[in-house]
């Protein structure tokens, strides 16, 4: 298991794109896109990996990963 696993990964059909959007709401906004949700599933775990080596690089402490239900209960907050 690689520290990118504990993240929360979201790929969502967006209507004002046309097209599927991929984020990881821990580590950053925005992500990748593209018009096949698998493709763009691998391109999200790809970006995760390449941020967490940046955090890593740059001696920042990574944000705590949230699980599914603490990640449930924080857009129930927003909402």
């Amino acid at each position: 298991m690689s520290k990118g696993d504990k993240y929360v990964k979201l790929v969502e059909w967006s209507d004002e794109d046309s097209c599927f959007i991929g984020s990881c709401p821990e580590l950053f906004y925005g992500g990748c896109h593209g018009a096949d949700a698998k493709s763009v599933f691998s391109e999200l775990c790809e970006i995760i990996e390449e941020t967490i080596q940046l955090y890593e690089h740059d001696g920042k402490p990574l944000p705590v990963p949230m699980s599914g239900r603490e990640f449930v209960n924080a857009m129930q907050t927003i909402a």
